[in-house]
């Protein structure tokens, strides 16, 4: 498929720039797949999930956190220069993307700073073609409390505030590393998570430091010469016990959201629980690992449609976003959800 395949066109005023009141306040569009894998959509909200579920049945969320990755300075010429952590690799170093008038030098230095006047140096020590490697003075974490900012989605026109720091982060993160939120799990609070459980769905978690690249356009036509970006992930001996036993007991394995997805696909994939992956899922992949997907909406021309539409069908998927539309759902990461059950001949 090429990647016109995966465009759409969506009303600006459709895209969701604040949270709603309450995290299950979302709408939810169900893409109901029969045997013939046609889709029929029905409109739903968020706290349906619970019709949607069945004892025996296990919800897999991502538990990263993401972190204050956006960091403002200017190189040693003046220029400013704002850096955005794509993942990080060790205590002291990370990848990250550069804004600038003018690339900065290798070796060179960009000196970050914040509004208290502090500043501390960056220094630029490899460029892959997209990503910049630096070295920070000290360990990471630290200075990005000190000295970063929420990194927002770009398609989010205001400036990170109070209401953002506590709702750009679901109700079970706790692995700091991300740079964008997992956002399906946005929509859970602590209250439906309880109700979940008094109806026999288990819980458990996955870890995938989600990247700055999740933003990164598709800009080859021909997808086979997309190169995909890299995040950390790590499954615990625990979950993947869970999994096994769901599977074996006859229950569904319910990915929440895509990040999660690509952790297990992965894991079934190569058979490895942890380190880096770069899985691109595109339509005719086979899945091994997931069931079901609650994902939101997610941009034209991205990976994520691309792996929505392998998930539940690209006409599905297609019909489904006109509809999202022609309803006017709230899209991307503080928007509404969808709730999706994968194509009958992708079952292994």
């Amino acid at each position: 498929m090429q990647l016109s395949d995966f465009n759409y066109n969506l009303p600006p005023h459709l895209i969701a720039q604040h949270p709603l009141a309450n995290r299950t306040d979302s709408r939810l569009l169900e893409v109901k797949l029969d045997g013939a894998n046609a889709a029929q959509l029905v409109n739903r909200q968020f706290r349906d999930i619970l019709d949607l579920v069945k004892p025996g049945d296990l919800l897999v969320f991502n538990d990263t956190k993401v972190i204050p990755a956006r960091l403002h300075g200017k190189k040693e010429t003046g220029g400013n220069v704002e850096l955005l952590i794509e993942r990080i690799t060790g205590d002291q170093q990370a990848w990250v993307q550069v804004r600038a008038s003018k690339a900065p030098k290798m070796g060179s230095m960009v000196h970050i700073h914040n509004a208290a006047g502090e500043t501390f140096p960056v220094e630029m020590i490899a460029y892959d073609g997209r990503f910049y490697e630096v070295r920070f003075p000290k360990n990471i974490f630290s200075l990005l409390e000190q000295f970063g900012e929420l990194p927002l989605p770009p398609y989010i026109e205001h400036q990170p505030n109070d209401e953002d720091a506590s709702r750009y982060q679901t109700v079970i993160a706790k692995n700091p590393g991300a740079v964008a939120a997992p956002t399906a799990g946005l929509h859970f609070d602590q209250a439906i998570l309880l109700e979940l459980s008094k109806l026999g769905v288990q819980v458990a978690t996955v870890t995938l430091h989600v990247g700055a690249g999740t933003f990164t356009p598709v800009r080859e036509e021909d997808l086979s010469k997309h190169q995909m970006h890299y995040e950390w992930f790590s499954i615990s001996p625990e979950t993947l016990v869970t999994v096994q036993e769901t599977r074996r007991q006859g229950g569904r394995v319910i990915a929440v959201g895509t990040t999660s997805l690509r952790a297990l696909e992965s894991w079934a994939l190569n058979q490895q629980s942890s380190g880096e992956t770069n899985l691109f899922i595109t339509p005719g992949f086979t899945f091994k690992a997931v069931d079901c997907l609650l994902t939101n909406f997610h941009l034209p021309k991205s990976t994520l449609l691309m792996l929505v539409s392998a998930f539940a069908g690209v006409d599905n998927i297609r019909n489904a976003y006109q509809h999202a539309i022609s309803q006017e759902y709230r899209f991307f990461s503080y928007g509404d959800a969808m709730f999706l059950s994968r194509l009958n001949h992708t079952y292994t």
